[in-house]
């Protein structure tokens, strides 16, 4: 079935046809004009849009200083930016990307939209807190911006003491006020979240009825209530420390420095999954939508994205083989962070699963997904090698890290992103993009993602530090490629900006349901109305009822 046409289904309607819960009101778009109304709003779905646009904004902020990292690197003799420079632009491109990007980009504008639409709920538990948790985010924003503006932050994302209580004279205290911030907003979601699933589903709406999507938004807002208070005490010290030398950290005043390295990657490495798992989210819905199949074991993927959660705050220690830990430590460590990777497998099989033998449609939001998967894979499989503590010792805070670090990251959340921003593009704006256009840039940002990172691995290998502008000769070639390669990533992503806010305007007017799929979400229309639903609607009997059934899930549960 082509894009744009639409097919009867258990679990769908036409959207034509005369059925309450598509709604006879104004779209939540068109409900009301006034800025006021935006600013002021407690519809989910238009602070969905509020954060839309901020994290959008943070996005070109951090892809422009990358971009002039890798135009640094493009000679091997520094001449480009001195070195006071070239630390700040790495860091700003860290801080704005880790904390005011991947973190919120999906939970805080997909989360927000779909989990009330997908529940059959109105909106979220807390409409009220959830406009000030934007708010709250923006404040955070401001406060590191003012950094940058002051002249820009020197200690990379990490804030590693005691570079940053101690010998960084830059504007350090803005920057983790900044981020502190930014924390209480993550806090105020995951509880909002929380509350929304447990309490507001619709009737039938069993939790072995949910979307995936909505388990791995589960699964991450249980880390953003666990995980976060951490995080937010280490910055509340490290402020304290360097303005008041209180001595936690600094040795210099009988502090540690390994105590922040324990409480930043306590949260860190479960934040790696605050950023993956809601993608593993969008995954799981795109994949059967465009294979027509029931999603492969059902029941092990959303018990994969618990397991995620959960094991995922046992591993932070992979981070600190060469700190000076004990070696049993170092060896436990090792050995759960292999754990991981099962739950992590769990979900690739079944995606994979779910692919074979399916009636596979390759629109823009599939080639999405399957790039996903392969360098999903690729940056999983290479987390093994670093978990592995003879290879770590060699390659530990080399270019080998970064490429890992960003196949996750770049390969892994943003094409999800990308993905699910062109799979409900049309839910959220009532209007379709050009498809042609959209595989064109999902082409560009796959080969443009590879030709920069995978030279990176290389480098990283032959001994390349990051954080570094001035290097050996021998590796110039190289770096010229990745340079090259984030030239082709930045026209792919220059690409969407311009069909998606061209489509608002000029694109064909999207029926309730585009893509075929199944969901509460597809049974309202495009856009929703403001308030969802005008009767109460009933959950599908079958989550993923597709026409092709699984084998092991062919049976009609009730």
């Amino acid at each position: 079935m082509t894009s744009g046409t639409i097919t009867d289904g258990p679990a769908l309607r036409d959207p034509h046809t005369p059925d309450s819960r598509l709604g006879h009101g104004a779209d939540y778009l068109h409900a009301e004009h006034t800025l006021r109304s935006w600013f002021f709003t407690t519809d989910h779905k238009r602070i969905a849009l509020l954060y839309l646009a901020s994290i959008t904004a943070f996005f070109v902020i951090g892809a422009v200083t990358a971009g002039l990292v890798r135009l640094a690197l493009v000679v091997p003799d520094g001449q480009v930016f001195t070195n006071d420079t070239y630390n700040k632009l790495f860091t700003i491109h860290g801080v704005v990307m880790v904390w005011f990007f991947l973190i919120p980009s999906i939970p805080a504008t997909f989360g927000n939209f779909l989990i009330p639409l997908m529940i059959g709920a109105r909106d979220l538990a807390f409409p009220k807190l959830n406009l000030a948790s934007w708010y709250v985010f923006m404040t955070g924003a401001i406060f590191t911006l003012v950094s940058v503006v002051l002249g820009g932050v020197d200690t990379g994302w990490t804030f590693y003491t005691p570079l940053s209580t101690a010998f960084s004279n830059t504007w350090v205290v803005p920057a983790l006020i900044g981020v502190t911030i930014v924390g209480f907003s993550s806090i105020l979601t995951g509880l909002n979240f929380v509350v929304t699933i447990h309490t507001m589903r619709a009737p039938g709406m069993t939790w072995f009825r949910l979307p995936i999507f909505v388990w791995t938004h589960y699964a991450t807002s249980l880390i953003f209530l666990l995980a976060t208070p951490v995080i937010t005490v280490a910055l509340i010290l490290l402020i304290a420390e360097r303005a008041f030398h209180i001595g936690v950290f600094d040795p210099a005043y009988g502090g540690d420095p390994v105590l922040f390295q324990h409480l930043f990657w306590f949260y860190s490495h479960p934040a790696v999954y605050i950023m993956v798992l809601p993608g593993m989210g969008v995954i799981s819905e795109i994949v059967p939508a465009f294979a027509q199949k029931k999603l492969f074991g059902y029941k092990f993927v959303a018990y994969a994205a618990i397991g995620l959660a959960s094991v995922t705050f046992f591993v932070w220690g992979h981070h600190m083989f060469v700190n000076g830990q004990s070696d049993l430590a170092s060896v436990a460590f090792s050995v759960l962070s292999f754990a991981v990777a099962v739950p992590s497998a769990v979900k690739v099989y079944n995606w994979t699963a779910t692919i074979h033998k399916g009636s596979l449609k390759l629109d823009t939001p599939m080639l999405y997904a399957m790039g996903y998967i392969g360098l999903f894979v690729l940056g999983g499989l290479t987390g093994l090698y670093l978990a592995t503590l003879a290879i770590n010792q060699h390659v530990h805070a080399t270019y080998f890290v970064v490429a890992h670090f960003h196949y996750i990251m770049v390969g892994g959340t943003v094409l999800a992103f990308l993905g699910g921003l062109h799979f409900w593009w049309p839910k959220i704006t009532g209007r379709m993009y050009s498809e042609a256009w959209g595989r064109i840039s999902a082409f560009l940002i796959f080969i443009g993602f590879n030709v920069t990172f995978f030279p990176q691995f290389i480098l990283g290998y032959l001994g390349m530090p990051r954080r570094y502008h001035v290097y050996p000769p021998e590796f110039q070639f190289l770096n010229i490629l990745s340079s090259a390669g984030s030239t082709i990533l930045a026209v792919g992503y220059i690409f969407p900006m311009v069909y998606l806010v061209y489509s608002i305007w000029f694109g064909k007017r999207a029926p309730a349901n585009p893509w075929d799929a199944r969901g509460l979400e597809w049974t309202v229309a495009s856009p929703p109305p403001a308030h969802n639903f005008l009767t109460e609607p009933q959950a599908p009997k079958i989550p993923y009822d597709y026409p092709i059934q699984a084998r092991e899930t062919g049976r009609q549960h009730s």
